[in-house]
């Protein structure tokens, strides 16, 4: 284990979201290549959001799942969305469980894993970071892309490595400055 910062004694917690929900989609290759990396590091203990395994209610209403979820995010100390690119953007899913919390989200930093066709889901991120500053969390600025991820995608890419380590160290850091300041008064 390889530590980032100065060893905490207890273990920030990173949820890791998978964002999309499509049948067929590649969100969990993605996103179980990331947290490999990420259980690599001593400062974090790692979850999965599957936003496919949430029955989050579109209208936004008061339901067990809705209340689960919120739970899992009000005990995050920061979070990584893998994301797709649909049409430009990110996916609906992910928008509504951003949605389904409100207070919960705050104060904690995020960063983003993306993936798609030629611009690799950063349009989906630069989207993504304008919603999650509304909620007041702190985007970190390194992320991951993988373009063209069906035809190009490969577990060794030493570029794509050293973009995550750089991304889950500045996660660490944001988290454990982050930490002792909550609640967030906004």
């Amino acid at each position: 284990m390889v530590p980032y910062g100065d060893g905490m004694a207890e273990q920030l917690l990173l949820e890791v979201i998978v964002g999309s929900v499509r049948p067929e989609r590649f969100g969990p290759v993605a996103a179980n290549w990331f947290l490999h990396r990420a259980r690599a590091i001593q400062d974090f203990e790692v979850g999965v959001l599957d936003l496919a395994e949430f029955e989050l209610p579109v209208d936004l209403s008061e339901t067990p799942a809705a209340e689960r979820f919120r739970a899992r995010v009000a005990q995050a100390d920061a979070f990584v969305a893998v994301t797709p690119e649909y049409n430009h953007g990110y996916p609906a899913s992910l928008k509504l469980a951003l949605d389904s919390a409100k207070r919960e989200w705050r104060g904690k930093p995020v960063g983003f894993v993306s993936y798609g066709g030629p611009a690799g889901g950063l349009r989906a991120v630069e989207q993504l970071r304008q919603v999650v500053a509304e909620l007041h969390m702190v985007s970190v600025r390194d992320a991951v892309s993988f373009h063209q991820i069906r035809k190009n995608f490969d577990p060794a890419d030493r570029y794509a490595a050293d973009s995550a380590d750089r991304l889950l160290r500045e996660l660490a850091w944001w988290a454990k400055a982050l930490r002792p300041a909550r609640p967030y008064p906004g």
